[in-house]
């Protein structure tokens, strides 16, 4: 049995707003570049629909759901060639379902652990600024991609 509801909660921001640049609107579920400080190639696939668990989709909709998340990976390896894609459901701060799809680099802020835990070493811009002239042509190969679904 589903728990998802239909209508918007009061007060989610996933709810309220996008959630951030957004890259990809589908019936189902939003792709968004996020900002945030040194992780230029951070994307959320944000579930349109309210839900705090990934359990209270349906079982067609769990398949639907990780498809995206797999296309926005799949892009981000195939145009960036990070180190590692760092995927995440967490929604301890924001209880709607969204997954994060980060690209990693060994050189970033804090490889390699979480973009959550401590600082490493100091930001690369030069690597910044390579990944982030990057990501045009990586959003239009997901847009591509995505467009294909029922999304």
């Amino acid at each position: 049995m589903t728990m998802a509801t239909t209508g918007p909660v009061p007060g989610c921001p996933f709810c309220e707003g996008p959630g951030g640049r957004v890259v990809f609107e589908g019936a189902k579920l939003r792709v968004i570049h996020a900002e945030e400080a040194g992780f230029p190639a951070f994307y959320r696939v944000i579930w349109r629909e309210h839900a705090a668990e990934f359990s209270d989709l349906s079982a067609a909709d769990r398949v639907l759901c990780m498809e995206a998340v797999a296309v926005v990976e799949q892009c981000l390896r195939e145009h960036l060639s990070p180190a590692k894609i760092n995927l995440a459901a967490l929604g301890n701060m924001v209880p709607h379902l969204h997954w994060h799809v980060i690209a990693r680099f060994a050189d970033d802020t804090h490889f390699p652990g979480s973009v959550w835990a401590p600082v490493q070493r100091e930001a690369n811009a030069a690597q910044e600024a390579s990944v982030a002239a990057r990501l045009p042509a990586l959003e239009s190969e997901m847009i591509a991609r995505l467009g294909t679904r029922s999304f």
